[in-house]
């Protein structure tokens, strides 16, 4: 695995980040994971919430020096902050090797997925991967870029700290090594989604992917929510409905447990839609 060198230990005697070159306010650095402290900070993260403007304060500073911004959900009703996460480190391998459309394949298909619990008969999962069948789709045809992926990113980060977003009511912004946004996961060892993949590698892949094709960047995460940014959505329901499958297999709770009822339907609501939601139960 590829690694780059972790600036966060220089907070520990800096904690201003002067020699990073940035102004921190006061924060904590975390190294708390499921199996005790790991060897280095995983991240850094405010003391106080963030509020508008804080992601484009710091994010740009904070990528010159290695660090990558995203945004933490704190409040102790959603499981508190990153210290109580159960972050897993040790079970994240790289998202580099692996191949975004062999691990959507893998989830679409199942591996005996309709003998899964979660879907029920033959016939429920198929009526969940409605217009399309039990055989992988395909990738979604890469979106074309109605604004930068960064200004973005920013817009998000303002809407998920202007007190308006149910998702994220405590978030703090958080500084992270990482060579891309979608590698931020990954980098943490984030387990938000163990009860669909305990590597969460696997899943950065994906983002990557939708990184390259549709300029998301990863802006929120919660105990087991994900939030990113789109710069480039689908614009027509053919490209919405391919675009929902990969969500469904990156994700089945959106659909399962959102009521919309089928892939197809879900679609409608990613037309233009330059916010995605994520949240496995």
């Amino acid at each position: 695995m590829a690694t780059l060198p972790n600036p966060l230990p220089k907070l520990a005697s800096d904690p201003s980040g002067r020699s990073l070159g940035l102004q921190l306010p006061p924060g904590r650095l975390i190294d708390a994971t499921i199996d005790g402290p790991w060897p280095e900070p995983l991240l850094w993260h405010a003391d106080k919430q963030a509020g508008p403007g804080t992601w484009a304060a710091l994010g740009v500073p904070a990528g010159r020096a290695g660090l990558l911004p995203v945004l933490v959900e704190t409040d102790l009703g959603s499981q508190g902050g990153p210290e109580r996460w159960q972050l897993s480190p040790e079970y994240a391998s790289y998202p580099g090797d692996h191949d975004a459309e062999e691990v959507l394949a893998e989830y679409w298909e199942g591996d005996g997925a309709e003998d899964d619990e979660e879907y029920g008969p033959d016939e429920e999962l198929g009526e969940l991967q409605s217009p399309f069948g039990p055989v992988w789709p395909g990738l979604a045809p890469a979106g074309s870029l109605t604004v930068d992926p960064g200004t973005c990113a920013a817009r998000l980060a303002d809407t998920l700290t202007d007190g308006s977003d149910a998702w994220f009511k405590d978030p703090r912004l958080a500084l992270v090594p990482a060579r891309r946004s979608a590698d931020i996961p990954a980098a943490i060892g984030w387990s938000g989604p163990v009860n669909h993949d305990n590597d969460v590698a696997r899943l950065c892949a994906v983002l990557r992917s939708w990184e390259d094709r549709f300029g998301i960047r990863v802006v929120g995460l919660g105990f087991d929510t994900l939030a990113v940014s789109v710069a480039a959505p689908p614009t027509t329901l053919v490209d919405a409905e391919a675009l929902a499958a990969e969500h469904f297999a990156f994700c089945p709770d959106n659909v399962t447990q959102s009521g919309v009822g089928s892939v197809g339907a879900y679609a409608k609501e990613l037309v233009g839609d330059s916010v995605w939601y994520f949240w496995w139960d």
